[in-house]
């Protein structure tokens, strides 16, 4: 198994490690509904150096990102992100990806772990045609650590970091920091205040160790893959292999509006705009559950209206910690998609009700 910069911290704090997309990954450290709540109410700590990091740069850079994926990338100002996919020529979703501006002409691409050989392959392929751009693959060179919850900020500037105190939602910025570069960008996968640093691998170590030191007396607690995925489907995130994939397009999982046909040309662009005229057969719902039970990825959805009939299936599924309640998304026919309607999950053999609701899930308390 592949092996982040941070395994060294993981064992030292007593990390139950599990295989994750071929990579040795935190599952859980103090237990996964307590770094849940952690992270809702203080701040947790992530190794997310799994993930694929790539760099696309030079004057032909904006061009190319807007014909390999499918949002509208002109519109990413110069210390701004977006949220994006890259589609294949039939419409189905490559992987989903963040965009980082970092300055001009240089963008930075996070991609999914399981999906960087794919993406980096296919990049490589499609610069090869274009002028002006370059594509590198610097997951290995970079790390990634992401410090989320409403202590975040707080922590960060302690820290050492007082840059982030001025980061709107999305923004990202180029700074010199514990002894080198780094990009601090104000996203993350929780729903909460939050900030992911990309920094050099080497430094990974010793800026994990200083972020717990600082953050311990403020409740930090470092925070494993189990309470990331809770966190994630609180807000109706969606998570590539169970929610999406390349038999799914964006319009299929609801996502719509991270697809731009006025751009111009991008790949998948005909079959898109060719389901979006006809419709699409199965949607990406959010659901939650009437009685107190756990729908999880691969139950049967049923129709409430004819009792035993299928029509669609959980691709995520949990209790909210939070809500104290069943939720998930799943893909249903498309009838059944609009918000309100009545659907029932099978649990082992008993169809539980539910109801068809627009994500998020979790909203946070007004203060």
């Amino acid at each position: 198994m592949k092996q982040t910069p941070l395994i060294a911290q993981h064992r030292a704090a007593g990390a139950k490690l599990v295989d994750f997309a071929g990579w040795e990954m935190p599952i859980q450290y103090s237990g996964v509904v307590d770094e849940y709540h952690t992270v809702r109410s203080k701040a947790g700590l992530f190794d997310v150096s799994h993930m694929g990091r790539i760099s696309v740069s030079g004057p032909g850079s904006v061009g190319f990102l807007q014909y390999v994926t499918t949002n509208d990338v002109s519109k990413i100002s110069v210390r701004s992100s977006q949220y994006s996919m890259v589609c294949n020529p039939k419409g189905g979703i490559q992987d989903d990806i963040f965009i980082y501006h970092v300055k001009p002409y240089e963008f930075l691409v996070c991609v999914n772990a399981s999906n960087r050989e794919k993406i980096v392959t296919w990049f490589m392929e499609k610069v090869s045609h274009v002028q002006g751009c370059k594509v590198r693959d610097r997951s290995t060179e970079l790390a990634q650590i992401a410090v989320q919850g409403p202590g975040s900020r707080d922590l960060l500037v302690a820290a050492g970091l007082a840059d982030v105190a001025d980061l709107k939602v999305r923004q990202c910025a180029e700074v010199t920091a514990f002894s080198g570069p780094l990009i601090i960008s104000r996203t993350g996968y929780t729903g909460e205040l939050g900030y992911e640093l990309y920094l050099p691998a080497d430094l990974a170590a010793s800026v994990w160790e200083q972020l717990l030191r600082v953050g311990q007396p403020l409740g930090l607690k470092p925070a494993g893959l189990g309470a990331r995925d809770l966190l994630r489907l609180d807000m109706g995130y969606l998570l590539y292999g169970n929610d999406i994939s390349e038999e799914i397009s964006p319009l299929d999982a609801g996502a719509d509006w991270v697809v731009n046909f006025e751009k111009g040309e991008f790949v998948g662009r005909g079959a898109l705009l060719s389901q979006r005229t006809q419709g699409v057969a199965h949607r990406l719902v959010g659901f939650e559950l009437l009685e107190k039970a756990v729908p999880r990825h691969g139950f049967t959805i049923l129709s409430a209206e004819s009792p035993g009939q299928s029509i669609g299936e959980v691709t995520s599924g949990n209790l909210s910690p939070f809500l104290q309640k069943g939720i998930g998304l799943g893909s249903v026919l498309s009838r059944y998609a609009e918000p309100g309607t009545r659907i029932q999950i099978d649990i082992r053999g008993k169809a539980v009700p539910a109801q068809v609701v627009k994500p998020p899930f979790y909203k946070k308390p007004k203060s």
